[in-house]
């Protein structure tokens, strides 16, 4: 089993920044991939950035999100730059162990006009 619990979402202007963290616990030396995901009201859930073998990016964050992950602190982060009020949605943090996902309860990012 594999808890994720997520930090850093708030209320921003557009044109800000953000950065989401999520740590790890539980059996997090199994993980084998760790991302993001977001929802946004009245829409399905979409993949945003995840990180594994490789690294991908949904094509409306390229060039202004960034994924890390610290391995160490079994951590991955989503740094948020130039955000828009396209990007306001709750945002899922996502983890992949003995192919199963498992989710944290998401944290909300609102971006204002």
């Amino acid at each position: 089993q594999v808890q994720l619990v997520e930090s850093g979402g708030g209320l921003v202007q557009a044109g800000g920044s953000l950065r989401l963290s999520c740590a790890a616990s539980g059996s997090a030396f199994l993980i084998t991939a760790m991302g993001w995901y977001r929802q946004a009201p009245g829409k399905q859930r979409e993949l945003v950035a995840t990180s594994g073998g490789s690294t991908n990016y949904a094509d409306s964050v390229k060039g202004r999100f960034t994924i890390s992950r610290d391995n160490a602190k079994n951590t991955v982060y989503l740094q948020m730059n130039s955000l828009t009020p396209g990007d306001t949605a709750v945002y899922y943090c996502w983890a992949s162990m003995r192919f199963r996902d498992y989710w944290g309860q998401g944290t909300q990012v609102t971006v204002s006009s």
